[in-house]
């Protein structure tokens, strides 16, 4: 690893990590009511809003109510995306000026519940398939509301651990709207003007053809003269912004941000990167707040530091080096200054290993999803580090909101351990942690690796192995399986075709959205499959959780006494850390070792 690598890891380290007290204080003021300056400004436009949509903001929720409104709201977004891909052929010249077809049912499914649970999947290339309306609609609203959704189930269990022997929880009408006008909304328009001035587009403009400056032959039998090209065009500076600060992921053009139209340079680059880890890290700050102790958001957030930066330079020392298969062969893959040297495959020349490597890491470590390179082409330990990331249950970094409220959760179970070790009944915060809590906390991080791991197996059973082409031929899904073991049968695949559907069900069911490309999922297998993969990795987990905040909310707070674990030391962070690891090794290693461990060892024989 060079020491330039090291340099920009720990520039990009030192600005997130110098940005998380003024943005979290921030958040805190928000979501507490008190003045922050910027609802001065807009107050009156979040008054309009309660008084449009019937709200009474003084009027709290019970858990059971503020779910029901959670889940009700994300239907209707569900519904409403579904509608305006289906309707796309009405979206006339100046919102459709492509002419793009309707989306097929299984496929608008697949998206409707991607983008509604803040997973941003795509199984479609977004340039060809969207529309203009559909885009900024149906697509960039839910990249705003499902964050801002997330955000809300955090601050009900923040509250619900700070509150005593109360019956509510809040507002979620409240919570959803500060998220969205106060932090959401004017960051994104911050980035996006910063974005714009990189050179992203961002217009209504028809698609431009354009002349190429050295004509090319295409690759099939024909051999046809090749002359022009076909630039997309779109409001992409917008929702580039919102899909990197929401944790989104959704990219407008089908390779995301290694398209030159999304992320143009260096500059760009690292602003996408930074908005990836942005408000989760800086809600760590805001939970110490809102809790009168911001030791304990300093606690979370180191625990999620001291995860993520060592699976962070694994992945860049893996990409830089290289194949040893080309090493063999003689192949030059050492760092110099004619070459950057290491697996270049899937890279952008323009970001290099370095930043394709903390950007894999962050978007997995985050449920982002989007990519400034091909995971598929990584080296199978380079590789390893995003999926495992994302196994671990998105809760380092992890969602804006949901990644927070996993790591409590994680914290909930890692003081009911500590508990069991003294015999003492575990508390946090001041709040006993019994056997409701300790029950639903399973549910949330049982269910995900429950949804992945079936999932997986159905598929490379084979239903997940082939698909139907339009000429009505079976047609493998797995383009780079890998080297599977000599037989005719279609259900056997490489180890890397494995990891490819592993990686598949991983990222849905845990709210990423990230692919190893080279697996075809826009058939009617993976659009359901996958679709049901994140309607339950996401709601199934938020339910618990508002449980788990309610029955908080109506404990008394305990009086610290001698007895009482500290929950802002080192030892508390080694114990979280802990519990994270082992549930995340404990679950899935067979299977990792079915994928990128044993492809690792086929190329290193």
């Amino acid at each position: 690893m060079t020491l330039n690598a090291f340099l920009q890891i720990a520039f990009y380290l030192a600005v997130l990590i110098a940005l998380v007290k003024p943005l979290g204080w921030y958040m805190a003021r928000v979501y507490e009511g008190k003045s922050f300056g910027l609802n001065r400004a807009l107050g009156w436009l979040e008054r309009l809003i309660y008084r449009l949509c019937g709200v009474r903001p003084e009027e709290e929720m019970g858990w059971k109510t503020y779910t029901v409104a959670m889940l009700l709201f994300n239907l209707v977004g569900l519904l409403a995306v579904y509608g305006l891909q289906r309707t796309q052929d009405l979206h006339g010249h100046i919102l459709n000026p492509q002419g793009l077809d309707p989306v097929s049912a299984d496929s608008s499914f697949n998206t409707a519940v991607s983008f509604a649970t803040n997973t941003n999947w795509q199984g479609y290339s977004g340039e060809s398939t969207m529309s203009y309306l559909t885009q900024m609609s149906a697509l960039a609203v839910q990249n705003f509301v499902s964050a801002a959704s997330g955000m809300a189930v955090l601050i009900a269990l923040i509250r619900g651990l700070t509150r005593r022997t109360a019956q509510t929880i809040g507002n979620f009408w409240v919570d959803l709207t500060r998220s969205t006008l106060y932090i959401l909304l004017p960051l994104s328009i911050v980035l996006a003007i910063a974005l714009v001035s990189q050179g992203v587009l961002q217009n209504l403009h028809p698609y431009q053809t354009v002349e190429l400056v050295t004509p090319t032959k295409t690759q099939d039998d024909k051999k046809e003269t090749v002359t022009e090209q076909t630039l997309p065009m779109g409001p992409v500076a917008s929702q580039v912004a919102i899909k990197q600060l929401g944790t989104n992921g959704g990219g407008f053009f089908n390779v995301n941000s290694a398209h030159p139209f999304e992320n143009p340079t260096p500059l760009s680059n690292f602003l996408e990167m930074l908005a990836l880890l942005l408000i989760p890290a800086a809600l760590c700050y805001t939970f110490g707040r809102m809790v009168g102790d911001p030791r304990q958001g300093w606690a979370v957030l180191a625990a999620m530091l001291v995860i993520f930066v060592p699976l962070l330079l694994g992945c860049v020392v893996a990409e830089q080096h290289g194949n040893p298969a080309l090493t063999e062969k003689g192949v030059d893959q050492q760092a110099s200054e004619l070459q950057p040297g290491g697996n270049m495959e899937g890279k952008e020349t323009r970001f290099g290993i370095t930043n394709s490597g903390i950007w894999a890491a962050a978007t997995t470590a985050a449920s982002n999803g989007s990519v400034n390179s091909m995971h598929d082409s990584f080296t199978p330990l380079g590789g390893l580090v995003p999926m495992w990331l994302i196994q671990l249950g998105e809760v380092v970094f992890g969602g804006v909101g949901s990644g927070l409220y996993g790591m409590l959760i994680f914290a909930i179970i890692a003081v009911f351990i500590a508990g069991l070790m003294v015999g003492r009944t575990p508390e946090y915060l001041g709040k006993k942690i019994e056997a409701f809590e300790m029950k639903m906390a399973s549910l949330v991080i049982l269910i995900p690796p429950m949804v992945v791991l079936l999932g997986t197996a159905v598929a490379v059973l084979g239903p997940g192995l082939t698909m139907v082409d339009k000429e009505g031929n079976d047609k493998p899904t797995l383009t780079n399986p890998g080297a599977p073991e000599t037989t005719d049968s279609p259900r056997i695949s490489g180890a890397h075709g494995f990891s490819e559907v592993l990686y598949a069900f991983s990222s849905t069911a845990n709210n990423n959205g990230s692919a190893f490309a080279g697996l075809t999922a826009d058939n009617s297998f993976y659009n359901l499959a996958l679709g049901l993969a994140m309607f339950f990795g996401r709601f199934w987990i938020k339910v618990p959780v508002l449980a788990i905040a309610g029955s908080l909310a109506r404990k008394k707070i305990t009086p610290t006494s001698v007895g009482t674990m500290p929950t802002h030391t080192p030892l508390f962070v080694i114990l979280l850390i802990g519990s994270v690891i082992i549930v995340g090794a404990l679950t899935f290693i067979p299977a990792l070792a079915l994928g990128p461990v044993v492809e690792h060892l086929q190329m290193t024989k």
